[in-house]
């Protein structure tokens, strides 16, 4: 069944809407009408209106403010609005223009000319609408292609990263009192990176990034990595090279977390008074990646039992990281670094798992 267009007459004087009603009365048309400006707006608001005759002179409120106020509700932009007037002076046809009208008619009026007007604007009416409705739904099937093809990146990034952690735990697999040092590392990262003020994007980076920090390890032969006690100069300087190995196997991708990841896998050792490793970079020339992962490593080291000692007491272990400002550290991130203090120990309780016994048995065979 059609859908009739609704028609808003409004005229103060009956025997001009009664006019307009005669000629529109063989119509396909639903007419509605009003007497005022303020009943012309009340019934805009309750019905669909597809055109509106006006008439200008009007008390209280003529044509003009009440085409003003119509223009107002962003609805009602594109309403077509025939101006009904017997002023046939410019000034007015352009107030009329500039309050927001599409058309005149101008009294005494054509029947054939008041039908053309009506007819025409309906099917400029017919057309925005079918515009409108074309918007709506390329704007909907918009919305649901990026939010699919949001999904299907979120689905490749977290497949990306879950290989990365999967080879980063690989690195670890060798050194099983370590297993949970990746987990604590990376969170510690992501605290002091959010304390710093870093972007949403570079947390994320750091987070996932400081995950691979030690996987150049993977490289490292066995009777260096899983020694039960400290290493002497020349298994040190190996061991040093896991730095380099890790970050030369990340090197080369276009991914924002891996190239933050082959950061930190260099320069988490190189230390804020250039006396670190590999590369023996000073200041502010260590990334800012580097100088985060490198206080979370440290301090995960210093409260972890390894097999050649039991941990530190949480007391010493803050105190070596502000002895270690301005020297080891940037003086900036051990102050992020103790702004999340709270946040730190939460992690560090979270992700203290059973491998610590493990250790500490091994500890005590070799104390």
């Amino acid at each position: 069944m059609d859908i009739k267009p609704v028609i808003l007459v409004v005229d103060d004087q009956p025997q001009n809407i009664e006019l307009i009603l005669a000629h529109l009365v063989n119509e396909n048309y639903e007419i509605i009408t009003a007497s005022n400006g303020e009943e012309a707006l009340k019934l805009l608001s309750e019905n669909v209106i597809d055109l509106i005759l006006l008439d200008v002179m009007m008390p209280d409120m003529d044509g003009f403010e009440v085409t003003r106020k119509i223009r107002q509700d962003e609805r009602n932009r594109l309403l077509p609005i025939i101006l009904v007037t017997a002023l046939h002076e410019i000034e007015n046809r352009i107030r009329g223009i500039e309050a927001g009208c599409d058309d005149f008619l101008s009294k005494p009026f054509d029947k054939s000319e008041l039908l053309a007007r009506v007819r025409s604007l309906l099917k400029v009416k017919d057309y925005n609408d079918m515009m409108n409705k074309y918007k709506i739904e390329l704007e909907s099937k918009v919305a649901e292609r990026t939010e699919e093809l949001k999904l299907a990146c979120e689905s490749v990034k977290h497949a990306s990263l879950e290989t990365i952690q999967k080879l980063a735990k690989a690195s670890e697999h060798r050194d099983e009192y370590t297993g949970s040092h990746i987990k604590r590392m990376s969170r510690y990262s992501e605290a002091v990176a959010r304390s710093m003020g870093l972007s949403d994007n570079a947390v994320e980076a750091i987070l996932y990034g400081s995950s691979m920090h030690d996987l150049g390890k993977i490289g490292m032969p066995d009777n260096i990595l899983m020694k039960p006690a400290k290493l002497d100069p020349d298994e040190w300087e190996i061991m040093k090279n896991h730095t380099v190995l890790g970050a030369k196997l990340l090197e080369g991708s276009d991914a924002e977390f891996v190239k933050i990841g082959e950061s930190i896998a260099r320069h988490h050792h190189e230390k804020w008074d250039g006396s670190g490793y590999p590369d023996s970079l000073k200041g502010d020339d260590i990334p800012i990646a580097g100088r985060i992962a490198a206080i979370a490593d440290v301090f995960d080291a210093l409260t972890s039992v390894r097999p050649y000692k039991k941990p530190f007491s949480l007391e010493k272990a803050f105190n070596i990281i502000r002895e270690g400002k301005g020297n080891h550290f940037d003086p900036e991130v051990v102050d992020a670094f103790f702004k999340v203090q709270d946040e730190i120990l939460e992690i560090r309780n979270r992700f203290n798992s059973t491998e610590n016994n493990f250790a500490l048995v091994l500890a005590k065979n070799y104390m």
